[in-house]
């Protein structure tokens, strides 16, 4: 098992509040690491909508989202997230989705909460044909 290191990841565009990668042995695999503890609504925008341009220019398949920094969870954010930009997304080919949550029963009951309130309220969305899964490393997420 290859374990991840700096020179594995290509950093494609810092943000103010997230960094995009894309994986060297891998190049259909985006990674989002969140590097602040919030990100707000505009600026998580920014970042998915960079997403899908990467998407649509070169392929990308799987997307890995690292939220190990962030302590707020926003739901407005995560509505946004999976109602409208997995929507689009889906349709350029971007359907495997892997999750990285902070080590934090709150963060993550709120996220289970969150999902259960979008997945009751869109029953019909492309994101329940996804393959969202969740994982605690990068490494791993590449791999699964």
């Amino acid at each position: 098992m290859e374990k991840i290191t700096l020179d594995t990841l290509i950093e494609e565009r810092k943000f103010k509040h997230a960094t995009v990668y894309t994986v060297t042995k891998s190049p259909n695999i985006a990674v989002v690491e969140a590097t602040a503890n919030y990100i707000p609504l505009d600026p998580f925008k920014e970042v998915f909508n960079y997403i899908g341009e990467l998407t649509a220019k070169r392929g990308i398949t799987k997307l890995i989202f690292d939220k190990r920094k962030l302590s707020v969870f926003h739901q407005p954010s995560m509505e946004w997230y999976f109602i409208e930009w997995k929507e689009k997304t889906f349709d350029l080919g971007l359907k495997t989705h892997r999750k990285i949550l902070p080590l934090d029963d709150i963060f993550r009951q709120s996220v289970r909460i969150g999902r259960e309130k979008i997945n009751k309220s869109y029953p019909t969305k492309k994101f329940n044909s996804m393959d969202i899964q969740y994982f605690e490393t990068v490494e791993e997420a590449i791999q699964k």
